[in-house]
């Protein structure tokens, strides 16, 4: 076999479609006291993961980049991701309809993050019912109010979203 057609097998492997959700949270939001987090559900064929992070003192908009990064980090290998937030601010910036003016460093670790997938920006609505949204935005809260990533708020995370398909997920967000 030559290396020509190594890359070429490598190339034809089938690309895992992910769906992520994500949300960040920060509390007293432009206070000295701020306390913010981020957090992720990722799902693949019916499994879901969850991965967080305690960001200390960061806006809202800083923890909703901080989110989408940490999910998009979080793959192993590249792959073809549907991420869906609740924060217009990713979504338009992402997708080259807002300016990037402040949060510069915020902005390069999520195009860093984004580079080797393909990725579908979605913008859902927060605080509406939605299962998954509302199980990341009860997560992320609650580590910002703990000042720490607690597991079993991550596990609580997914235990709230089941058995729901993320393929389903997508379809019905569309």
């Amino acid at each position: 076999m030559t290396s020509g057609q190594r890359d070429s097998q490598k190339e034809s492997k089938p690309v895992k479609q992910v769906t992520i959700f994500c949300d960040g949270s920060s509390l007293g939001n432009g206070q000295s006291s701020t306390r913010a987090a981020a957090v992720a559900l990722l799902g693949y064929r019916g499994l879901w993961r969850a991965v967080g992070t305690y960001l200390g003192q960061a806006t809202n908009q800083q923890a909703e980049v901080a989110a989408a990064a940490l999910g998009l980090e979080s793959l192993k290998e590249p792959c073809r991701v549907h991420l869906f937030t609740d924060s217009r601010y990713v979504v338009e910036t992402m997708g080259g309809r807002f300016r990037r003016k402040t949060n510069h460093d915020w902005w390069q670790r999520l195009d860093q993050a984004a580079k080797r997938h393909q990725v579908v920006w979605q913008w859902t609505r927060g605080h509406n019912g939605h299962v998954v949204q509302e199980a990341v935005d009860k997560a992320a809260r609650k580590i910002a109010a703990l000042g720490h990533v607690d597991e079993e708020v991550l596990s609580a995370a997914i235990d709230k979203v089941g058995d729901i398909d993320p393929l389903a997920v997508e379809a019905e967000s569309e």
